[in-house]
């Protein structure tokens, strides 16, 4: 049995992951997600360590996607006492905007006015009590997909009369306030062992609603550029509040500065981390250093448990 799993579904983005696996000499094996069946009776973990890279975008690029799927087979395998990376507990905030969104207002955070529907003939109601502009996003979204910009109302009427409005895979759909985003600009801070580990400034965000910065997204997003950030230190502790209350062990939590008032408005938790791209020139070091030398001291910690 090998060491670590990475239960993984995108056949590019953790290319870079990999690499530092193999360096560092790691026994681990991968887990494709778009072939793979469990067995409920089976009491054997893949390994006892598991990185879940369930990607949300994955519903654009397989039709019978694995999202709901993989809530069953990570919940399996942490009843047989494997340690998941990023496991049932974060997935189930990824797989919801809606519960990121009460998530941090329970923590005391600002977030864009939203109202959370699931019928499209009440989204123009709602819309009129947020005031125009609006967005209306799918629930469950992923690479700036299930996102449309309302102006006014005849536009939003129009397209929830005729069923044409975002709802997402899950039926579930957002009203919200669109915030402009001071400098053009969206704030990503990643996390790892629920702890800040550095900030990006997106800049150009108001260009494209896809805002994933790994290297693979980058190449068609010529609009975006990517530069380190220090965020205020209240950013820093509301950022690994929200880790720690919603178990992420690893990925990204995104807020704009609200050009209207100054107001820092969260609105995405991603338990998917791809990192950024070109580290070594926008932060000066690969975070995937620091996390594959994370998981090494997770495997040693089971190791020794199980000794």
């Amino acid at each position: 049995m090998p060491d670590l799993a990475v239960f993984y579904e995108h056949p590019q983005w953790f290319e870079p992951l990999f690499r530092t696996l193999d360096a560092r000499g790691v026994s681990w094996s991968a887990i494709q997600i778009q072939d793979h069946v469990f067995d409920p009776a089976d009491r054997r973990a893949p390994a006892p360590v598991i990185l879940n890279r369930l990607a949300m975008s994955s519903f654009l690029r397989q039709s019978e996607h694995a999202l709901f799927y993989s809530l069953a087979v990570l919940g399996h395998w942490e009843g047989l006492g494997a340690r998941v990376v990023n496991g049932t507990a974060p997935l189930a905030y990824d797989l919801s905007k809606g519960r990121q969104l009460s998530l941090f207002r329970r923590l005391g955070l600002e977030t864009p006015r939203t109202r959370v529907a699931h019928r499209q003939a009440d989204l123009p109601r709602l819309a009129a009590e947020i005031g125009y502009p609006v967005m209306v996003k799918a629930n469950v979204g992923g690479s700036g997909a299930g996102m449309i910009r309302y102006e006014d109302p005849e536009m939003l009427e129009d397209a929830a009369a005729n069923g044409f409005a975002p709802m997402g895979v899950d039926g579930v759909v957002l009203v919200q306030d669109y915030v402009p985003a001071r400098d053009g600009r969206v704030i990503r801070c990643e996390v790892l062992d629920g702890r800040f580990l550095y900030a990006i400034a997106l800049n150009g965000a108001g260009s494209t609603f896809d805002l994933c910065p790994a290297d693979v997204c980058m190449a068609d997003k010529p609009t975006i550029t990517i530069e380190a950030y220090t965020p205020p230190p209240t950013i820093v502790a509301g950022v690994e509040a929200l880790a720690r209350e919603a178990r992420l062990d690893v990925g990204g939590i995104e807020y704009i500065v609200d050009d209207r008032d100054g107001v820092p408005r969260f609105y995405d938790l991603n338990a998917l981390s791809n990192f950024v791209a070109k580290p070594l020139e926008v932060l000066g070091w690969d975070p995937h250093d620091r996390l594959v030398e994370w998981l090494i001291g997770l495997i040693g910690a089971r190791a020794e448990a199980a000794a």
